[in-house]
């Protein structure tokens, strides 16, 4: 984590107000959460529409923080403490980990896209990890105020740093860029997710392009070439270039794909490579990670290893083995119509299972059309490869809808009550079946995995 002095940290936030005694104390850390302050930390209190730090700056200070980086708009700023008066702490916040990646000077991934972003910031990393020092992104601390602090986080000797990128709206991506400055980056794919936000999937391509905005003079951006919305936007940028995909004319393509219930393989340059993770989808993503692994020159050899060690943040495709030998595939962390598609043919694609069934919830932030995308999910599952469907929330049942397209009413089973929906599965279950659950974050479906797997 960042070691510097206060008289230093005051100079590259452009600050003022610094007692002269205070220059030479050196601060341990930054945090904006007072709840979370480690012994000789920095605080920063933000402003937002519904919080302001200030307030809970005196509970910093009781848990150890050791300065203050105080808003000027804010009146009362502590006493007898050290403090650095700026304009705007979330811009300080930002300029400090901008001017850490300059002096520190590793090598950036950044990583961007509708789907994929974690799983594939995890492969990276696991790639990357063989041969060089890397710092990550963790949890999901990749927006305006998550990258700062995941970059003040980052150990002096680190090598190479991989920063995942969130978005809501236009010029997020671009501010995030703009603070790391990536060597090299990554769009995972275009997808439907920020519908409501960007009206269009061309205004989602148009925002997750955004990532080259700060791409250093000498960087290369990896992205899907099966895209067209891609495709044709990157033809108009001077920039280096390498594509990853399922056509032939792409730089990186993966073959003998094969699923298992433990894993993924698959072949690129005729060597055979390993994934510990669920969905030939997440080939994919590990053919950017490749990319970037080869981009940095790490060998064969150990990217074999890198893969076949890899973990990935939790509830992406996530398999649990219940006691009574039931197998749930948790992937209850988000979910947008090309995920969800994309885990539903993972299902139907296992063999081995005696029932095959499937819990989905609403896929949330997707504009107008919807209904008609969660009906069109419904409608997309095959009756032949799927024994149930169970819907949750009220895009759900659209999806209930369309699932009665193919199957008898008998094996569609609607709740808008969760704990109903696990009574009536929990009599459905039985050694040797496996059960999908997916749905967007805010529908909370973890509650399911957690009630049929404990």
């Amino acid at each position: 984590m960042i070691r510097r002095t206060l008289s230093h940290i005051e100079k590259v936030v452009h600050g003022w107000g610094l007692a002269e005694k205070d220059y030479n104390l050196e601060i341990f850390g930054v945090t904006t959460d007072s709840r979370a302050v480690i012994k000789g930390n920095l605080f920063f209190p933000l402003v937002g529409e519904k919080f302001n730090g200030h307030e809970f700056v005196a509970s910093a200070l009781e848990n150890g923080a050791s300065a203050i980086v105080w808003q000027e708009s804010e009146g009362n700023p502590p006493k007898d403490v050290p403090v650095i008066f700026v304009k705007d702490t979330l811009r300080a916040l930002q300029q400090l980990a901008e001017a850490y990646l300059n002096e520190v000077r590793p090598k950036i991934v950044g990583i961007t896209g509708s789907n994929g972003k974690t799983t594939t910031k995890d492969m990276v990393a696991a790639l990357l990890e063989t041969t060089y020092k890397v710092h990550k992104t963790k949890g999901n601390f990749n927006n305006h105020i998550g990258l700062p602090l995941t970059v003040l986080n980052m150990e002096e000797e680190t090598e190479i740093a991989i920063l995942e990128m969130g978005m809501s709206g236009k010029g997020e991506i671009e501010l995030l860029s703009n603070i790391a400055k990536p060597d090299v980056a990554i769009i995972t794919n275009i997808g439907e997710s920020h519908l409501m936000d960007l009206g269009s999937r061309e205004g989602i391509a148009d925002a997750k392009l955004e990532i080259v905005k700060g791409l250093k003079e000498d960087g290369v951006l990896i992205y899907h070439g099966d895209e067209p919305l891609l495709e044709e936007r990157v033809q108009a940028l001077l920039i280096k270039t390498i594509t990853f995909g399922e056509h032939s004319q792409n730089d990186f393509v993966a073959t003998n794909m094969k699923q298992a219930i433990n894993g993924t393989s698959f072949q690129v340059n005729n060597v055979e490579y390993t994934i510990p993770v669920l969905g030939k989808h997440n080939v994919l993503n590990a053919l950017a990670a490749y990319a970037v692994a080869k981009h940095f020159k790490v060998q064969e050899d150990a990217m074999i290893q890198g893969f076949s060690q890899l973990k990935v943040t939790g509830m992406r495709l996530e398999l649990i083995e219940t006691e009574q030998g039931v197998s749930v595939i948790n992937d209850a962390y988000n979910a947008s119509p090309s995920s969800m598609k994309a885990a539903i043919n993972l299902l139907m694609d296992l063999d081995g299972f005696n029932q095959k069934i499937v819990v989905l919830g609403d896929m949330l932030e997707l504009g107008e059309a919807e209904k008609e995308y969660h009906y069109q999910i419904g409608a997309s599952i095959d009756s032949a490869k799927i024994d149930h469907v169970f819907t949750y929330g009220s895009l759900g049942k659209e999806i209930a809808r369309g699932a009665e397209e193919k199957f008898s009413p008998d094996v569609i089973h609607h709740f808008d009550d969760k704990n109903a929906l696990i009574k009536q599965l929990k009599s459905y279950l039985q050694p040797k079946d496996i059960v999908l659950i997916k749905a967007s974050r805010g529908m909370r479906l973890e509650e399911v995995v957690n009630a049929i797997t404990n």
